[in-house]
């Protein structure tokens, strides 16, 4: 099952993370961790027949080209795998040799990996020819955990072409929406800020009106964004307040060790006076884009006490992720260690300086989910 499927993939990512560095050959990637993922996806790689090494089309290759696996489906390759060292960078080059394989085989899927970054290849563009751009991109030392269910589509259990293309089809064009979008907030083009131009001034838009508008529209989107982010956290901040009762999302072995400021009836936080500042709020959404792409966001939860500013993983008190010092003049942000016995406060200048924690923030939340 999904659960199954993710422990695998964790167990895997926690292994690539000790040993990628002390891999030397392509050969010894293969045993580490590509051998590893297919059989993490369900297909039987001591099987020949299913999982076929040093793969050869019969029509239309070079002469002893081969493809480093391919899964077999009733007699017909359903994906190729071409594999790399895990110390090579991939590049567009590594892609050749699938890109030939792909042409002359059944196989509509393709897998470029280097054993710590999968990317996957169908045929959206034009039929039978692999496009240029993977659909789906996958990294051992970084899980995106919004990819794993499109992993699962991939395995054994789950295969169905139709879906896998349908599927393959919304992610690539999603990820190319979004990288163009990424970069006209950057740097808006020529047609992208004429778009909202001539659509809000009446004059002529010469150069120097479109530079203008450039900046204007650079701006509006950046505050657009903050605008939204939070919009989202002041619902956050009001679900959270409004709810008196947070003791019985507790077991009752975790209730024993719940923050004061969790046990304190509501007259007693009344008298205490606790108010989350906006530099608090800006702190936690700081922590939440930290660990974007790393955990569900409705897992992370803030809570607010008299000294500090609480973030924690699945509302649990035994799983701190960090915590904020920001009542002074001196703000601080607090992070644990492995164990949870020994807490560091790091001086900060400035909320923004929270991005730079963002590994020991992610190493927070990973200790907690092994």
């Amino acid at each position: 099952d999904t659960m199954d499927f993710n422990e695998e993939i964790q167990l895997l990512s926690t292994r690539a993370k000790k040993s990628a560095s002390l891999i030397k050959t392509e050969e010894a990637t293969k045993q580490a961790f590509i051998i590893p993922f297919i059989k993490a996806l369900g297909y039987d790689v001591y099987d020949p027949i299913e999982v076929v090494p040093e793969f050869t089309a019969d029509v239309g290759m070079k002469k002893g080209e081969k493809v480093d696996y391919a899964i077999i489906c009733e007699s017909h390759p359903i994906i190729l795998v071409e594999c790399k060292w895990c110390g090579k960078d991939l590049c567009d080059k590594d892609a050749a040799q699938l890109y030939r394989y792909f042409s002359v085989t059944d196989s509509r899927i393709a897998i470029l990996t280097n054993g710590i970054i999968y990317r996957f290849y169908t045929d959206l563009e034009k039929t039978n020819t692999m496009d240029s751009k993977s659909f789906l991109e996958f990294d051992l030392m970084n899980i995106n955990e919004d990819t794993i269910p499109e992993l699962k589509k991939l395995s054994k259990t789950s295969f169905d072409l139709d879906n896998v293309i349908s599927a393959a089809s919304d992610l690539k064009y999603k990820k190319e929406i979004k990288n163009i979008l990424s970069g006209e907030i950057e740097n808006p083009s020529d047609d992208f800020t004429r778009f909202f131009a001539s659509r809000i001034y009446s004059g002529r838009i010469t150069q120097n009106t479109l530079e203008d508008f450039r900046k204007i529209t650079r701006r509006s989107l950046k505050d657009f964004i903050n605008g939204e982010i939070n919009a989202r956290l002041k619902l956050i901040m009001s679900t959270e307040k409004n709810s008196e009762d947070f003791t019985n999302l507790e077991s009752e072995q975790e209730k024993s060790n719940l923050d004061i400021s969790k046990n304190m009836s509501k007259k007693q936080r009344d008298d205490e006076k606790i108010e989350t500042t906006q530099d608090e709020a800006n702190g936690f959404l700081q922590v939440m884009s930290a660990l974007e792409g790393e955990v569900e966001e409705d897992r992370v939860i803030w809570r607010d006490s008299v000294s500090y500013f609480s973030i924690l993983l699945d509302d649990n008190n035994r799983k701190p992720i960090c915590r904020l010092y920001f009542n002074t003049s001196q703000k601080y942000i607090a992070l644990f260690d492995n164990d949870n016995k020994k807490l560091e406060k790091k001086p900060i200048m400035d909320i923004s300086e929270i991005s730079n924690f963002k590994q020991q923030l992610i190493n927070s939340v990973r200790k907690y989910d092994k």
